[in-house]
């Protein structure tokens, strides 16, 4: 009875210390994450990202560059590492089913610059900061 009264209460702590329930997500000033596969996209994504000052909107964002996806494993591989991440919110490179399913936004370009813009505006139009991956999402067709 003890042991459950106890863990009964260390759960009721434990929610407003962890941002559970329909308060969490991202908060303005938080930092975001957008996945890039290949060098040559992720120097233009960097770029792109330079001339913002690193931000979108109340957001910084920041750029995770990850190897060529030339191969199914490879293109799996960086799918999985940016599912994983709980700060990412647009990917750029080869479609995957990994990053549906995580409700990523995907932009495929030959462009890592053009991409990048279109996920930066994707961003400051975000209606819904606490679900920005949703709102992100939503605005990248």
């Amino acid at each position: 009875m003890r042991r459950a009264l106890f863990f009964s209460l260390a759960c009721a702590l434990a929610i407003p210390i962890t941002g559970c329930g329909p308060q969490s997500g991202v908060t303005e000033g938080a930092t975001v994450a957008v996945y890039v596969a290949g060098e040559p996209l992720c120097e233009g994504a960097r770029k792109e990202l330079d001339r913002n000052n690193e931000r979108a909107g109340g957001f910084r964002v920041r750029t995770v560059c990850l190897g060529s996806s030339e191969t199914l494993a490879a293109s799996g591989a960086n799918a999985r590492r940016a599912a994983e991440d709980s700060t990412t919110v647009g990917y750029v490179g080869e479609p995957s089913t990994i990053l549906d399913a995580a409700g990523i936004a995907q932009v495929s370009a030959g462009s890592g610059s053009v991409a990048m813009a279109r996920l930066l505006r994707a961003i400051r139009q975000a209606e819904a900061p606490s679900s920005l991956r949703d709102s992100v999402l939503e605005q990248i067709p």
